[in-house]
């Protein structure tokens, strides 16, 4: 059974003595960042229980967002091309850029790196690499941008701040919307950007009210529930 710290459960008694079910996206980020009690510069993190079967594939829920604000993140984009898109990549500000050499690496057990983008006449070698980076949502696709020859835009955005997210298992969604340390303009902003390219990916198949609830929270700290309505109107 898990155990919270006292710092936690003082947070929790706060937002419980305010007696209030839901709260607007203005005063949960407020309330996010007065909360906040961890030394480091936590995330702050959105969770969003969906309407949806996720045992269904026609159901499944996938997309990314370029956050206006970025993630306050340092990330670090790896790049598998070769010849004038390794050199596109790399002025594109991509960390590592290669080809075998890197598959080489990988498979001794290097994961330095928070995405993966592949030309698509690499996806052969790349692909030898599907048990490692696969489990861990890093096998460049398609349907994500991450699998083109364009490598200079997916580079450039990945490193402003474009941002994936998919359904788990229990059908919901999450994410991190910046950093406590972001100005609460700036994490409204990213908020409303991620909902809007969550409502986008919607599946046909999905029937009813598309999100049943969604909770914000600091990294280390307790949620805050997010009046719905609301938020289905942006």
């Amino acid at each position: 059974m898990a155990t919270h710290g006292k710092k936690y459960i003082n947070a929790l008694e706060k937002i419980q003595s305010l007696k209030k079910d839901t709260f607007s996206i203005k005063e949960a980020l407020l309330k996010v960042k007065e909360l906040s009690f961890a030394k480091f510069d936590e995330s702050v993190d959105v969770n969003v229980q969906l309407n949806i079967d996720p045992a269904k594939s026609d159901q499944a829920v996938r997309g990314s967002v370029l956050l206006p604000h970025g993630t306050g993140r340092i990330i670090k984009v790896l790049v598998f091309a070769k010849g004038e898109h390794a050199e596109k990549a790399q002025k594109a500000g991509a960390d590592y850029v290669g080809s075998t050499e890197l598959v080489d690496k990988i498979s001794e057990g290097w994961i330095d790196f928070d995405y993966v983008v592949a030309t698509p006449d690499m996806m052969g070698p790349v692909g030898k690499l599907a048990k490692i980076l696969g489990p861990r949502g890093l096998l460049p696709n398609v349907k994500t941008g991450t699998v083109t020859f364009d490598v200079d835009k997916i580079v450039s955005e990945l490193k402003k701040g474009r941002s994936f997210f998919k359904n788990d298992k229990s059908g919901a969604v999450h994410f991190s919307i910046g950093k406590v340390s972001f100005d609460p303009s700036k994490l409204s902003d990213n908020f409303e950007a991620f909902v809007r390219a969550l409502s986008s990916s919607r599946p046909a198949a999905a029937k009813g009210r598309f999100v049943k609830s969604v909770t914000v929270a600091s990294s280390m700290g307790p949620g805050l529930d997010i009046d719905v309505d609301e938020l289905m109107k942006l």
